[in-house]
């Protein structure tokens, strides 16, 4: 087998990185993202692209936040593990996958050799998640009217929320967070990912029981993609109730309310009862979503 090339792209050859494969469908999902050419990467064989990267950022982000596209060719798993190895960016790989593929006879081979690239690059998965898209074709979620909703100007009662929210949680980021730096540092990456998004401050929303307890809040967004369900969380106190379903109904009517043509959301799989309030709020499973964290000490 002869030697691999690995290189960045540049606006001049950035066509090179379509000419793969893509068993996946990554192109059709990734129609609205903007990459940038120099955060791209392929490995070549003969003057064939046999592997490639997208590192993906927001338009001020000054380095990537993560990998959102990545391929193999048949055979050339290796190319792809050299290709993450030797990247400049040791960043959270996120897989997007066909929903249902392990059924799929064509997606579940192409995913489970990107799968065994990443891990020979030394990227562990840290979680598997739904991927939901709401159209206005699903028709807007009821409204329970259990909770009232308002904003809140002050980021410290969101932090101090997302703390108690985050105490007892499925969500496999922030329990990796907390295993790095406790509860502070779980909020504090919310509170920073909701700044990040592009979407007014005055979105976010505390919801509060007839009786004036703080239930949960929920945070209508858009991400450089577009409106999405940027965050959901009952306190721990106010579980059992379903206010999770009640959140996600009133974020849904938010955007839609301000002309959100489709609203992306996702959970992880692990998180069976936030999963079924998706699924009767309307908003189906669309893809499947692995995220593999780079190697310890990147």
């Amino acid at each position: 087998m002869t030697d691999l090339v690995i290189r960045a792209l540049d606006a001049s050859d950035a066509r090179l990185f379509d000419t793969l494969p893509d068993p996946l469908g990554a192109a059709e999902g990734h129609a609205r993202t903007v990459h940038r050419p120099d955060w791209k990467r392929i490995a070549l064989r003969d003057g064939k692209v046999v592997a490639r990267g997208a590192w993906w950022g927001g338009p001020g982000d000054e380095t990537p936040v993560n990998i959102n596209w990545f391929d193999v060719a048949v055979g050339e798993e290796e190319a792809g593990a050299e290709l993450l190895r030797t990247a400049p960016f040791q960043v959270e790989l996120e897989l997007n996958l066909p929903a249902g593929w392990r059924d799929d006879p064509v997606a579940r081979p192409a995913a489970e050799a990107r799968v065994r690239a990443a891990k020979a690059a030394g990227y562990d998965v840290l979680v598997e998640r739904f991927m939901y898209r709401w159209t206005p074709a699903h028709g807007l979620p009821e409204r329970p009217g259990r909770l009232t909703f308002r904003p809140e100007p002050d980021d410290s009662v969101f932090f101090e929320a997302l703390k108690r929210i985050h105490s007892v949680t499925l969500d496999a980021h922030a329990l990796r967070a907390i295993a790095e730096g406790g509860l502070d540092q779980a909020a504090q990456e919310e509170l920073d990912f909701f700044h990040w998004c592009p979407s007014p401050r005055e979105w976010w929303q505390l919801a509060h029981t007839p009786e004036g307890e703080l239930a949960g809040i929920h945070i209508p967004a858009h991400n450089p993609g577009g409106p999405c369900i940027g965050f959901i969380g009952v306190v721990p106190e106010q579980r059992g109730r379903g206010y999770a379903y009640d959140l996600l109904a009133e974020c849904t009517h938010f955007l839609a309310e301000r002309g959100a043509e489709f609203i992306a959301g996702a959970t992880d799989q692990g998180n069976f009862p936030m999963a079924a309030h998706f699924v009767k709020a309307g908003h189906p499973v669309v893809k499947e979503r692995i995220n593999f964290v780079p190697p310890t000490g990147s």
